[in-house]
């Protein structure tokens, strides 16, 4: 048996959340729904702009390795925080949720620790702008070979694929994890992302992944066919799992040729923030624990659902007692 079920690799970023208006984000100007990189002056306007902050560890992937040790899954997050203050709190927050926090916070960094602020709108709909920091600097020499090898599932985000050295971790990570029998994959993080790396991502999709999880927008960002089901084809052609989110019209896999379709209960967000972070935590831990792909994305829309009902991206309630409530397991 391997030390870790799943191992992240992602940006270390605290979430400063608060709730705003609309008539807020133009005053702010800041563009709604989205995320935004912002730079540390502008960071710093914003977090003094926002009232009633509430603060919790996040980062994409970190979201996903805390609803797992939620889970109780043998979890570890690899990622940078700086030895400040938000640095600090960062490590102790993820130690608290039973995850092995990697690597210790860089000391004498110029960098600060990363911080996202993120406005939540009445209708549950986020707009986040996000100061990377030292996060962003992660590279192969944050990549512990002997974690990644003892990791029956090894969980990237394409957010750290904007640079060299991220891309570098990710091969070096992938390949370990691989070379001693784990499964890799990625989630896709940002359609954007994708525009900008495009033929670099299809590449470690294509030679270095065994799992790719992504929203609509971002599996169609791949191959642009204009055709989310040629879509799906074009990435399972290179892939043997890919899982495609449709908010509220629910999951599409796509497992080795074959598909299959999952539904989900509609409701009105109360926050958005970790909706697809959460899936994959639930998704992950199917995958980890010999579930078949349906009951994997039953999974994943029951810790989805569990987010999106109250404010903050990781769960607040025990997501294996809301699992056996369902009959999952």
């Amino acid at each position: 048996m391997k030390k870790y079920q799943v191992v992240g690799i992602g940006n270390a970023v605290v979430d400063v959340i608060t709730r705003s208006d609309d008539a807020f984000l133009a005053d702010m100007g800041i563009e709604k729904g989205i995320m935004q990189l912002i730079e540390r002056e502008r960071a710093e306007q914003l977090y003094g702009a926002m009232g009633n902050r509430v603060q919790t560890p996040g980062g994409s992937v970190a979201n996903t390795i805390a609803g797992l040790g939620n889970l109780d899954a043998r979890s570890a997050f690899i990622g940078r925080v700086a030895d400040d203050d938000l640095g600090e709190f960062y490590a102790s927050a993820m130690k608290n949720e039973g995850i092995a926090f990697v690597n210790d916070p860089v000391k004498g960094g110029e960098l600060p620790s990363s911080r996202s602020m993120i406005f939540v709108s009445p209708d549950g709909e986020r707009s986040m702008n996000t100061y990377l920091g030292i996060s962003a600097e992660l590279g192969p020499d944050d990549v512990s070979e002997d974690v990644a090898g003892e990791a029956e599932i090894l969980f990237l985000e394409g957010y750290l694929f904007d640079k060299d050295k991220g891309k570098e971790a990710f091969l070096k990570a992938a390949r370990a994890c691989k070379a001693a029998g784990g499964k890799p994959g990625i989630a896709i993080s940002d359609p954007f992302c994708v525009e900008r790396h495009r033929a670099d991502f299809l590449k470690l999709i294509e030679h270095d992944m065994d799992f790719v999880i992504g929203n609509e927008d971002e599996i169609r960002s791949l191959f642009q066919n204009d055709d989310l089901d040629a879509d799906l084809r074009a990435v399972g052609a290179i892939c043997p799992l890919v899982v495609c989110t449709r908010s509220g019209d629910g999951v599409s896999v796509l497992h080795e040729g074959t598909r299959i379709d999952v539904s989900v209960e509609k409701i009105v967000p109360v926050d958005a923030t970790g909706a697809g972070d959460q899936f994959a935590a639930g998704f992950l831990y199917g995958l980890a624990t010999g579930a078949d792909m349906e009951k994997a994305a039953r999974m994943g829309g029951v810790a989805a659902r569990e987010v999106i009902s109250h404010m903050g991206p990781r769960p607040e309630t025990s997501l294996l007692d809301l699992f056996r409530q369902q009959g999952l397991i």
